[in-house]
Formats: C-alpha cells, structure tokens, sequence
C-alpha cells in the first residue's frame, strides 16, 4: 500500500499550521486565481487531465513519477488527480499540494480539508483508479468483512448480534430499547461519566434516526430506519452517573413494534474522531441583522427532528453547490448578542446563529447574502478542538481577535462570565481596519461598562484622523503589555483568531515572551 510521508502536515512554517485548515487560512493567490476563476476553468471544456477524456488504471510506480509542480498526480481515495492546473487556485498554497504530490494523499488531505467536497472541486482533473496490487486488494477485503447480524429480541431489547467484528466496535459501548403502549425509547450505553446532552447529536427525519455520541477521543454513531412512524420530536435524558443517554419518541399510533428497524449505514458503530464524516441537515434562515456595512448576524433554524447544540468555541460547515460546483465553508457559532439570555432560552438550542462577512466578490457569502427568510442552506455537525475545560483554574483570559475573528470569543467571554468562578480578568485586543469594521462595538463598551472583570481595546490598522485610539497592527509590543499586566501567580489562557498570517504572528510572540503551547489556542473556525 502506498504511505505518506512521515513530516507533519502541514508544514512548520505553513500557514495552515495553526488556524486547522480553515477560510482563513488562505495565501495570496495571483489574479484570476479565485475559487470562481476554477470553477470558470473547469467549465469552459479544456483538458485538465492531459488524457483527453481517457480515464486510466495507474499503478504506484506510475503514480511515483507525477510529483512535481509541472507534472503533480495525488491518489485520494483510490481515485488519481492531475493537480498540475489546481495548483495556482489552492487557496492555501501551492506547497501544501505538494506533499502529496506522487503519493497517497489520503491522510494528508484528511488532516486538513476532510470537509471539502474535492470530488466535486477536481471532477475535471480525474485520471482514473489506483491498480492495488493483488496482495493489497486480499488484505484489504480480509480486513474490510463485517457481517451484519440481525438483532434479536430479549424482554423488548435489542442487543448486538455476535457477528461484528469486535476490533471495528468497541465493546464497551452499547444499545438497547424498549417501548410502551405510545412510547419507544432507545438506550445507549457509553459508561463515560461526564456525558450530557451537548455531545448528542440527533436528527429524525422520515422516519430514519441518526444518533451521533461525541465522546473524548471518538464518535458512536446509532442509524436505523424504524420500523414504525414515530412523532418528529425526540426527547433526550443522560445520565451522568453511569454514562447513559435515553431517546424517546412518542408512537404516531398504538401499534407495538416487533422490531425497532433495520440498520443503516455505520450503524451501532465507533469511530476516531479524525475519520468521521460530516453530516448535514438542512436548516432555514429565520432572520438576517446588519452588524456592520458588511458583516450579517444570521439565525438558521434547526430541523424540528433534530438536536444539536454548537460547543463554545467550535464552528460548523455550510454548503451549498455553486455553478454545478459543491463549495463548502466553515463558521464559528456566535450568539443573538453579548448579554445574558433570557430565562427561556430556546432560542439557542433550536437556532444556530453564525456571524459571516460579505465578500461582494466572493464565490460563497454573495450567496449567502442573498438568501430569503425560509430559504435553507445545508449545516454540518460541529467541529473544533477547543475545550471549556481549558479555561478551569484560569484566573485570566487574553483574547487577540482580528475582523470576524471575533466570533468565537462571543461565546468564550459570554461563558467565562457566567460560569467560571476563578476569573479575575478577560482582556480582549481587537484588531480591524476602520472603526466602522468594529463588530458589536456597543454591546462591547457596555459590558465593559457593567462588569469590572471585562476590558477592551481597539486597535486600528486604517483609521480615520480623528481616531484618537491605539493604530497599527499585531506586534510583539501589544502582547508584551497583556502579559505585563498578568500577576506573576495568575493563570492564563490565551486564545487568538484571526486571518493566519495574523494568528501565527501572535502565537509567535507569546511564544517568545514565555507563554506554552498548552497556554495558547489558536481557534479553527
């Protein structure tokens, strides 16, 4: 089998090392080098293979000889690419393609844009199929045989049959269920303490059921066609003494069920957290604000059947196809404003609010701007590796944001009020352009104003004459000043946001003035 190189990916000094891979994550392309501008090229019925339509069976030897930038193949998934025209378009840089040029690339593109649809993107660059080697091919059906037993019934519950394989389930994690006259309720078993409705993520719709359980280092996910209608709403109870979660669905009749359904893809399944696919469910934009001249506060609605909670700190995906051309971008979940919600919030469990600027130009926020209330849009499952258990025992928070880099910090200062009880400061250092690109910049002063643990400064690169604030841009100046007003005992949490030339600069300097990597976190979204 091929294997890809040992080198970390990205590279060092790439400007995807820090900020995961995402929209802002981007280097300077040449003119008519935009995602448009591919999308035009590929449409415009060139040869972009070099095969003249031919598809082709390549070996690994073969595959080995196109690897450099005049002459760059990648395999992804058994299927082999002419990158050579992609190159000048790739939003991150030609050096990242690179790596995989002439290998597998596989799980170097994993590691980074697993959510981008590049069957889609490369569709015209298509060479033709990997030729696995016979040995390859035997050992890769040995290893791929699961038989999927039917489940039986035991006093009302259903059970594992014995026939999956144990090394591709983890026989820790179970399920069962069990119904009443209007009632059928699905156990799941995780025996992770800690567990609670945030790290379930539900969606019932024409009557197949997706459980997705988040768990520390995994996913298991529960997908079955039921048997019988139920009502589109699912209750969920976890139990955090004994890691159990309960989902219960109210019968559309009376009927009682002899089976609870058949089993769907990945169903009664674990799998790492790196090698799970995105799921998406279309949800409707109930409203749209102005926040700036170009910057939007919409409210999508989630899907009666689903439940999905967005955790502090981590982002979702849209998508939406675009010139016959599936484009994908990720969004950092805010909230309807700074201040405390209200006691009913059900707002934020059924409505995701995302803060996105508009690019006039752009391939995918025109699109976006364009949207009606009662229009959809396709939402993801949450993504990120920001954890609220890093700011536990933090007695401060410095918080470097740039442009729509703000939007995670929304949640983070709104939590870190609230819930955390060692807090003594959050210092947010807000970096835009022009003082009308300020986002919330009222709902800021006040919350300033009102709690003496919140402080802001805003720091311009363009301001107008009669700005009589801070001017310039990250330098190392404006992080030495955060750490020189930190007490030495104190600790500290620093997060940063921003475009990545922006954020590798800031982590950088806080590096250098004696912060560690555990101290720092540079947010995906």
């Amino acid at each position: 089998m091929l294997r890809p190189p040992t080198q970390a990916f990205p590279a060092a000094a790439s400007q995807q090392r820090l900020s995961g891979g995402t929209d802002r994550n981007k280097v300077q392309l040449k003119p008519g080098r935009s995602l448009m501008d591919w999308i035009r090229l590929t449409k415009s019925g060139k040869d972009l293979t070099g095969l003249k339509g031919r598809l082709i069976e390549v070996p690994e030897e073969e595959l080995a000889k196109h690897n450099k930038k005049d002459d760059c193949w990648i395999c992804i998934r058994g299927m082999v690419y002419n990158l050579t025209p992609y190159l000048e378009y790739h939003p991150g840089g030609e050096e990242e393609l690179m790596r995989g040029a002439g290998i597998d690339g596989t799980e170097l593109f994993d590691q980074i844009h697993r959510w981008v649809n590049y069957e889609s993107m490369l569709k015209e660059c298509l060479i033709g199929r990997m030729a696995l080697k016979p040995a390859s091919i035997n050992k890769v059906s040995d290893r791929s045989r699961v038989k999927m037993s039917t489940r039986t019934l035991l006093n009302g519950a259903s059970v594992p049959g014995a026939g999956f394989e144990k090394t591709l389930r983890d026989v820790s994690l179970r399920y069962e269920w069990f119904q009443t006259e209007d009632a059928v309720t699905v156990v799941i078993y995780t025996k992770q303490k800690d567990i609670n409705s945030d790290s379930v993520i539900i969606d019932l719709a024409e009557g197949v059921l997706r459980t997705e359980v988040r768990l520390e280092e995994s996913s298991y996910v529960f997908h079955m066609k039921l048997s019988h209608e139920v009502q589109e709403v699912v209750s969920v109870h976890c139990a955090n003494t004994v890691g159990k979660i309960e989902l219960c669905m109210k019968k559309a009749d009376n009927t009682m069920w002899s089976d609870l359904g058949l089993p769907l893809e990945n169903h009664d399944s674990r799998k790492k957290n790196s090698d799970r696919g995105l799921f998406y469910r279309k949800c409707k934009l109930l409203s749209k604000t102005d926040v700036t001249h170009d910057t939007r506060l919409l409210c999508f609605q989630l899907p009666l059947g689903c439940h999905l909670t967005v955790p502090i700190g981590q982002h979702i995906y849209l998508k939406n196809s675009i010139h016959d051309t599936e484009v994908v971008r990720p969004y950092t979940a805010a909230l309807p404003s700074l201040y405390p919600e209200p006691e009913d919030n059900s707002h934020i469990l059924t409505n995701i609010y995302l803060m996105i600027k508009i690019y006039p130009h752009g391939v995918f926020t025109p699109f976006i701007d364009s949207l009606q209330i009662g229009d959809s849009v396709s939402v993801s499952n949450p993504e990120g590796s920001f954890r609220c258990s890093q700011m536990k025992g933090k007695a401060e928070l410095l918080l470097l944001a740039a442009g729509t880099g703000f939007t995670p910090m929304i949640n983070v200062i709104r939590f870190a009020l609230k819930e955390s009880c060692c807090l003594r400061k959050i210092r947010l250092i807000f970096f835009n352009k022009k003082e009308e690109d300020i986002l919330w910049r009222d709902q800021l002063d006040q919350l300033s104003s009102k709690d003496n643990r919140f402080e802001v400064d805003y720091i311009l690169s363009d301001p107008h004459p009669e700005w009589t604030g801070k001017r310039g841009r990250i330098e190392m100046s404006h992080c030495s000043e955060l750490r020189s007003k930190c007490t030495e005992e104190s600790k500290t949490l620093v997060c940063v946001c921003g475009p990545a030339s922006f954020t590798e600069l800031a982590f950088g300097f806080f590096k250098q003035i004696g912060f560690s990597d555990e101290e720092i976190h540079a947010f995906n979204g």
